[in-house]
């Protein structure tokens, strides 16, 4: 068994530093669910080299999660993310300025109230 098995993690990073962090508990046994934004999802998916079509860091940093698309300036997005936390999430992770997840209605004081 590994540390952290049975923790559920919401990953919202992207880039480097936020998506390098949450490898590595997807590494120590998390169930890392990386969310992106529809579209072009994370950027660095795009950024070469490229194994079929998909950039290389990308797939070294996102190993070890699921990956589900939500548009989170939809309510439809929104209410989803929200029942992921209502389900049972241990821990989400996020890298936006600060204000965003508050103006997206998906804040601490919003996902306190589930």
């Amino acid at each position: 068994m590994r540390p952290l098995e049975g923790i559920t993690v919401l990953d919202l990073t992207r880039l480097l530093p936020g998506p390098f962090g949450t490898m590595f508990l997807g590494d120590l046994g998390a169930e890392v669910l990386k969310i992106e934004e529809p579209g072009q999802g994370d950027y660095a998916r795009w950024y070469p080299p490229q194994i079929n079509r998909v950039g290389a860091r990308h797939l070294l940093l996102n190993r070890n999660k699921k990956s589900v698309t939500l548009n989170l300036k939809k309510p439809e997005g929104r209410s989803i993310l929200l029942k992921m936390v209502e389900r049972g999430a241990d821990v989400l992770i996020e890298q936006f300025r600060p204000g965003v997840m508050d103006r997206l209605g998906v804040g601490y004081r919003d996902l306190q109230k589930v």
